[in-house]
């Protein structure tokens, strides 16, 4: 089970959570859905497609991207976020910053999906008070920096320790398991063969918290095939069932439908049902 906010999901089949980014220079979308009134119309499309979360971001992480200033952010995400409120699907917002997550979470968000696991001064004690649902992801590095010289002995081990530190500082900081998601960060900080590792390892994550996946158009599919990140859907539904087979508890992915018609194939084929 996930406690998320207004929400508890039962996890016996993954969750699919449709990205909704707020930013004008996102990786996968060039900033369709920077202005409001487009990001909010396309988390009711999402949610009308089956997502059963909905994760609002308004500071791109893509690699190289450069942060934006707080008060920024908030203008980003906040509208949107009330608008949402009430649309049938839990709200994540995506993001570092301590004063967002506060700002969200008076908003109507249920979950925090933190790329930094929540190291900023501040981030522990935003959402420890509440019910919320939390993301820890594991990082190398900035977005800025982070695709530089990604560096590792042994990828899996390292970010294994990494996120089981942080299950062990959220929990003593008073945050139930039940809320918490852990994300091995696929793409930040990682060269191909080790997100391809960490891929591999879901299983293994799956021991600390439930694992969200969140490898949909990213460039662990373009490499070498020359796919722009819009002609990635293929390669991103593959990889969704393959982590829906490992044990993902959520999967992050651009393209709803098709993740969502997917998966209903793999429960129907698949032995058992």
């Amino acid at each position: 089970m996930l406690r998320c906010g207004r929400f508890l999901f039962d996890l016996r089949a993954p969750l699919v959570m449709g990205i909704v980014n707020v930013t004008p220079d996102s990786f996968s979308d060039g900033g369709r859905y920077a202005d409001p009134e487009r990001a909010i119309a396309h988390g009711l499309r999402l949610r009308d497609e089956g997502a059963h979360i909905l994760d609002i971001g308004g500071e791109s992480t893509r690699p190289g991207a450069r942060p934006v200033t707080e008060a920024e952010e908030r203008e980003r995400v906040l509208p949107v976020l009330t608008a949402l409120r009430d649309c049938g699907a839990a709200l994540s917002v995506d993001t570092m910053k301590p004063g967002v997550m506060a700002a969200a979470l008076v908003a109507g968000a249920d979950l925090v999906n933190d790329v930094n696991a929540l190291r900023a001064p501040g981030a522990l004690e935003v959402v420890a008070g509440t019910d919320c649902g939390v993301c820890l992801m594991h990082m190398q590095g900035t977005p800025e920096t982070m695709q530089l010289a990604p560096r590792y002995g042994d990828v899996v081990a390292e970010v294994a320790e990494f996120l089981a530190r942080r299950v062990q500082a959220v929990g003593e900081a008073g945050i139930a398991g039940e809320r918490l998601l852990v994300d091995p960060g696929f793409g930040f900080g990682k060269t191909r063969a080790q997100n391809v590792a960490l891929f591999r390892a879901i299983r293994r994550f799956a021991d600390l918290a439930p694992v969200l996946v969140g490898v949909s158009r990213k460039r662990l599919f373009g490499e070498g095939a020359g796919l722009a990140p819009g002609d990635r859907l293929a390669p991103s539904v593959a990889a969704a069932l393959l982590a829906a087979r490992a044990g993902a508890g959520v999967l992050r992915v651009h393209d709803v439908a098709a993740t969502v018609a997917a998966l209903e194939v793999l429960e129907a084929l698949e032995p058992g049902h």
